[in-house]
């Protein structure tokens, strides 16, 4: 065990830390958490115009007729209608930022940017069929080579520079300008080339070539179980697996849920809706108190240890545990780079995410149709993700009984260990 540690921290956390700190990567994750309270609302405003009792349906069109979900659709289509326009923007943004750029107006040029590449309705409109979550792909490309060259030219000698006096928005107007006419006018002729050439655009192809497989790939058992062991071998080293892995579940899996949600929408059961695998598959039952279902530690701390250290750090862990935060406990107990707890931290969320997925896949529980935040706690997730189903908190229960069985041998291992160690200083 300790070759093999030894080994993982010589060479893959010197690999992964790169990774979770390569700036384009970071803007990705930070673009979508920027816009992760709009995804919250669309998905509460989504879940309470589909709720499935009878009585609150009958009621609310007592009370507001039968066109009350009209405002729960406008705010879904100020929310993931446009999930491609809000992410070119605020991913745009964080990107310029970390080169000391101006972020707000690299945001705007990369946004139209994006409105120059989306092909229009026959009325002239901004097509919402890559608004939205189909256009995801097109609109991180877009957002990261635009800030690109747009960071290049307004760093550069060819800019035009206002004199002293001029208030500091005109002088950065005024600065991003001729970034903004060259990145423009040079889109606009790859456009249309598009067009003149094939009829067809840069999102047709994207999503048909490179988006649309990997979602493919990505709503699979074997995909999940590489995303729930790649997550936890990072975080136990230290590394926040969630942070690094971030920009790679958002953008595959963020598709996913909209789909199911849309579906939904419609009426379409949330049993029949198509997508298993989403982001909130894993945040609700594979990661129960965060990253290695360490709720289910904390219960277990309770059950079978004696160690007066184990039984405090799990007391003062518990409360933040049961929002899903669990840095105390990770590094309270510890977890991180501790050998006797790598088995049941890894293979904990590897075991939940094949149950979970069974459970799915066979329809004894509904598919996930609901972004809620992360710090939902459990039970409570388990209802609301699976559109108000008792099946969800079921799922859950058994889910957190399964890992806390698992987690007990080695809490009774380290336990003893500790004890003796209290012993022989004492």
């Amino acid at each position: 065990m300790s070759k093999v540690m030894q080994v993982m921290e010589e060479k893959f956390m010197p690999i992964a830390g790169r990774i979770g700190s390569q700036r384009h990567l970071v803007a990705i994750r930070d673009g979508f958490v920027s816009i992760m309270p709009l995804m919250i609302v669309g998905s509460l405003a989504v879940l309470v115009n589909n709720f499935p009792v009878k009585a609150f349906q009958n009621f609310m069109v007592n009370i507001f007729g039968e066109e009350w979900t009209s405002v729960g659709g406008n705010v879904w289509t100020g929310t993931f209608a446009i999930l491609a326009l809000l992410v070119v923007a605020t991913t745009s943004y964080h990107l310029a930022k970390s080169y000391n750029a101006d972020g707000l107006s690299a945001a705007v040029v990369s946004l139209a940017t994006f409105i120059i590449l989306t092909p229009v309705t026959p009325d002239f409109g901004l097509s919402y069929e890559w608004a939205g979550a189909q256009g995801l792909f097109v609109a991180i490309i877009t957002a990261l080579i635009t800030t690109e060259i747009f960071r290049l030219l307004y760093n550069s000698k060819f800019t035009i520079k206002m004199p002293d006096g001029v208030p500091s928005g005109v002088v950065k107007s005024f600065k991003a300008l001729i970034p903004a006419i060259v990145i423009l006018v040079l889109v606009s002729l790859i456009q249309a080339l598009f067009v003149l050439i094939g009829d067809t655009s840069l999102h047709e192809i994207v999503f048909n070539t490179i988006q649309k497989p990997l979602q493919s790939l990505s709503d699979s058992l074997p995909t999940a179980l590489i995303i729930a062991f790649l997550n936890h071998l990072l975080w136990f080293f230290g590394l926040h697996g969630t942070n690094i892995l971030g920009p790679i579940i958002e953008s595959i899996y963020m598709p996913l849920i909209i789909k199911n949600q849309e579906l939904f929408s419609a009426g379409v059961s949330a049993f029949d809706v198509p997508h298993i695998v989403t982001k909130p598959f894993f945040d609700s039952f594979v990661f129960m108190g965060g990253s290695g279902t360490t709720l289910a530690l904390i219960i277990a701390v309770f059950i079978a240890s004696k160690s007066a250290h184990y039984r405090s750090i799990s007391s003062l862990s518990a409360p933040a545990g049961l929002f899903n935060i669990n840095e105390p406990i990770m590094f309270g107990l510890p977890i991180v780079l501790n050998p006797m707890m790598l088995i049941p931290f890894i293979l904990g969320p590897i075991v939940l995410t094949i149950t979970s997925y069974l459970a799915l896949s066979l329809g004894l529980v509904p598919k996930t149709i609901a972004m809620l935040p992360w710090t939902t706690p459990p039970i409570v997730s388990g209802y609301l993700v699976t559109g108000g189903s008792w099946r969800g908190i079921a799922l859950q229960v058994i889910n957190l009984a399964i890992a806390i069985m698992l987690y007990i041998p080695f809490i009774r291992a380290v336990d003893k260990a500790e004890l003796k160690n209290q012993n022989t200083a004492a």
